[in-house]
């Protein structure tokens, strides 16, 4: 037994071949593939073709099959649940159209041996000759997708040929069924902290005479596009401002302000515009939704979201009724009226709710003053003290 049929073994490695009416391909990469191990699962997605015949010859492999055409997603999903069921602690997957090379999964296993908790991808080629102008449209176009997703720069996101942490992947609930459950299953473990790497591979592509594809250009990139745009909406609306919140409350907030301000990156004016627009975020009238926008425009803005999150800290509960008043008494002066309400009085949101429109105009207002002050100060004190330093 060679050394990399020991280690998949000691590792607990199974090779999942999803396959869909690919029986002129099928036997030889299972073949290939069997000689680094015969944990191999294969999983039939409804082929029509001599698909199931060439399975029923293999003995030493473990097949299973339904009848209709689902998906490749759902092929690798059951591939997960079964291999799960068997005790497997990795699964490796592999196309079996012949593009991929088994002789390249001894990369995939000295890998593993370093990123004990990560998934794998297998990195192609995508500038050599024969590359079909579809897949590398679409390679980049998943490649840029992932980055604003996860933050991940990733060589190859569309690669079939991967390796995965099966504890990782066993107590989520997955949504997709087709080749866009590939682009679900990384991002979704890249935002549960997993790490997303990957190995050079080699490929190869069928001349187009030959080639055999299932991918249908309009459906199924639709299908991802749309996949990608949820995950964008939900990237901004939860996934940044939740990792930033984490990483901001990992240390005291004066640790994060002077790594900050001593941070040669960000120069004077940012810092000073990043209090200021920090400020800005926290009086104006969006009470529940100022930490999600303040990050999400300070990532648009390439703001310093450190010292705008602790600037928006402006609106912490002891300072909101000051806040309510100074805004309201601001629109009084602004709309020359008069509320009634003075220093004495109960200030509530409901209280507020009676003088909306005096509170949101004059709230704008104190915002715009507030930060123009505090940007103005801040500058000043940065240059100051930082030309010290």
């Amino acid at each position: 037994m060679s050394r990399i049929n020991e280690s998949i073994e000691k590792l607990k490695i199974c090779i999942i071949i999803p396959t869909y009416n690919n029986a002129t391909t099928l036997k030889k990469v299972i073949e290939d593939v069997s000689q680094y191990s015969n944990n191999i699962i294969a999983v039939n997605d409804g082929s029509t073709d001599d698909t199931l015949e060439i399975l029923s010859e293999l003995s030493y492999i473990d097949v299973i099959t339904y009848e209709k055409n689902v998906g490749k997603g759902f092929a690798l999903r059951k591939g997960f649940e079964y291999a799960i069921e068997k005790g497997y602690k990795y699964a490796i997957t592999i196309d079996a159209d012949g593009q991929h090379f088994a002789e390249d999964i001894p990369l995939f296993i000295d890998k593993l041996k370093e990123e004990k908790d990560a998934v794998i991808i297998g990195a192609r080629n995508m500038t050599q000759d024969g590359v079909p102008g579809k897949s590398s449209f679409g390679h980049k176009f998943s490649n840029f997708w992932f980055r604003v997703e996860t933050g991940i720069n990733h060589p190859d996101t569309q690669s079939g040929f991967r390796l995965y942490p099966l504890d990782r992947i066993k107590d989520s609930k997955w949504f997709t069924k087709k080749y866009e459950f590939e682009i679900e299953v990384i991002v979704r473990l890249a935002w549960k902290g997993v790490k997303v790497t990957y190995v050079p591979i080699k490929v190869y592509y069928a001349p187009k005479e030959e080639r055999i594809s299932h991918f249908r250009p309009f459906a199924d990139f639709t299908r991802i596009s749309i996949l990608n745009t949820l995950f964008v909406i939900f990237t901004f609306l939860y996934i940044k401002p939740r990792d930033f919140t984490k990483k901001a409350f990992s240390k005291s907030v004066k640790q994060h302000f002077y790594e900050q301000i001593n941070n040669p990156r960000y120069s004077n004016l940012n810092l000073a515009l990043s209090v200021a627009f920090g400020i800005f975020m926290g009086i104006i009238p969006i009470w529940g939704y100022q930490l999600v926008s303040a990050i999400f425009l300070a990532y648009l803005f390439k703001l310093n979201k450190t010292i705008v999150i602790i600037s928006a800290n402006i609106s912490l509960p002891p300072l909101i009724p000051f806040i309510l008043f100074v805004s309201v008494k601001t629109g009084e002066l602004v709309l020359d009226v008069n509320t009634g309400l003075n220093f004495h009085s109960e200030i509530t949101f409901e209280v507020i709710k009676s003088l909306l429109k005096v509170y949101v105009v004059g709230s704008i207002v104190f915002a715009i003053i507030m930060s123009l002050f505090s940007g103005f100060l801040s500058w000043l004190l940065l240059t100051i003290f930082r030309k010290k330093n």
